[in-house]
């Protein structure tokens, strides 16, 4: 019996450009037999409907008879239908109250959910995702934001000429635009007011990488944070930190040595340090993964402090591609869309004010930063992503969970089977 898989069209926001399957992997999916497509139609899209007729597909507003459905973000709660299965990013896994309603629908309607936030190694390393494409989104509209504000103080860079990534037909425009820009730098060099400009990266990651390599295709010099502290920095020209846990932390008992998985099974016993760089930074580039439980990375009270002392602050913009509510970063209230992607946030008086101009720190918190590179971020989806469909819309869903048989990093991702949480997200019946 042939199984047929459905694409859901994207309409959270007119932004939202992406698919989590490509044509050319559509058509490779479906060559391996007893497997059909139907594609709802869109205009806008980043891949037009013919490729996916071309593909293979059958192009449809009703997808209600697919066996799965996929889409990339969240998918109102009244299109669900009774025992349907659906994967796309349903932001749950936190308890966030604006989906519990979506995720109590799920449950009533007995569907079945796969998030692919949870689509993980044995180590619980993320298979399927869009993070690398949100950092290289994220570091270039925050580069376009640091000239805007610049030069709303009267101070000229090469860093006006950034766009936004969605200026960019592709990410390898935005690089040639960039390598234009750096070779500005090379030869004219920054203004003293804000020269050496440090850039912070928190975190490693996945979202760090794609940020660094953005900003690598300037003339940047890598230091430690310790030399940044100790001021051992170029004279001149692009600076940049990476920081990691150890950096941003300490254990609270005095003497105690920095051990990373304690931090992880216990950060109530750890506190937050990196208040102590940011006086050095003139941007800051946060892309850490933060919970509750976790100390806050930047709070109000760190930037009041920094704003109160007599030395006017370096710090400019926070390029918060985390984009956690008032979360590792605190002053982060509301998240943006790409047509209006920063406030400033005055740690003063505690305002917001949409823009880049006035006093205060420039936050830009676009949360869906990957769309902004729709056509790079669809292809790196989609072929992280193939080698999983074929298995899963074939797989049994009419046995018990105990006997459904998947990949287990495919497994590890069912939030809902049938209508009950699985055994790892019980959890989530708090929040509901």
């Amino acid at each position: 019996m042939t199984k047929i898989i459905g694409i859901r069209r994207e309409d959270k926001n007119i932004w939202e450009r992406r698919v989590p399957i490509v044509p050319q992997d559509l058509e490779r999916i479906l060559g391996e037999g007893q497997l059909a497509a139907v594609v709802q139609p869109s205009l806008r899209r980043i891949f037009a409907d013919e490729e996916y007729s071309r593909a293979g597909a059958r192009m449809s507003e009703d997808i209600s008879e697919c066996d799965l459905v996929v889409a990339v973000k969240e998918i109102p709660a009244t299109l669900f239908r009774p025992g349907g299965a659906y994967m796309f990013f349903s932001h749950t896994i936190k308890g966030q109250p604006y989906n519990m309603p979506m995720l109590r629908r799920l449950l009533e309607l007995g569907c079945t959910l796969i998030d692919y936030e949870r689509i993980t190694d044995e180590r619980g390393r993320r298979l399927v995702f869009f993070s690398t494409q949100a950092g290289q989104a994220g570091m270039l509209d925050t580069l376009h934001l640091l000239g805007a504000r610049l030069g709303a103080e009267g101070i000229p860079t090469p860093f006006q000429g950034v766009k936004m990534a969605h200026g960019y037909a592709s990410l390898e425009e935005a690089k040639g635009a960039l390598a234009r820009v750096g070779a500005r730098l090379a030869e004219q060099g920054l203004p003293a007011e804000v020269s050496p400009l440090v850039v912070g990266f928190a975190g490693y990651g996945n979202v760090s990488r794609g940020a660094q390599e953005v900003l690598d295709v300037l003339p940047a010099t890598e230091v430690t944070p310790q030399e940044l502290l100790a001021g051992d920095l170029p004279a001149e020209g692009l600076v940049k930190v990476i920081f990691r846990e150890e950096h941003m932390v300490e254990p609270l008992e005095a003497g105690e040595p920095f051990d990373l998985q304690r931090y992880y099974r216990r950060p109530e016993l750890f506190r937050g340090t990196f208040s102590r760089y940011l006086p050095h930074l003139h941007v800051l580039l946060n892309g850490i993964y933060w919970e509750e439980r976790y100390p806050r990375l930047v709070s109000n009270a760190d930037l009041c402090e920094l704003w109160q002392s007599p030395r006017p602050p370096r710090l400019r913009v926070v390029g918060d591609v985390s984009c956690d509510i008032e979360g590792s970063i605190e002053a982060t209230y509301k998240s943006t869309m790409p047509d209006e992607p920063a406030y400033v946030f005055d740690p003063i008086t505690g305002e917001h004010t949409p823009g880049f101009e006035g006093r205060g720190l420039v936050i830009m918190a676009v949360d869906n930063l990957p769309a902004e590179l729709a056509l790079e971020s669809s292809l790196h989806f989609s072929k992280s992503l193939r080698g999983f469909v074929p298995d899963l819309v074939m797989a049994d869903r009419s046995v018990p969970w105990e006997s459904f048989q998947v990949e287990p990093a495919v497994r590890r991702a069912v939030i809902v089977y049938r209508g009950e949480l699985t055994p790892d997200y019980v959890y989530l019946r708090g929040s509901l």
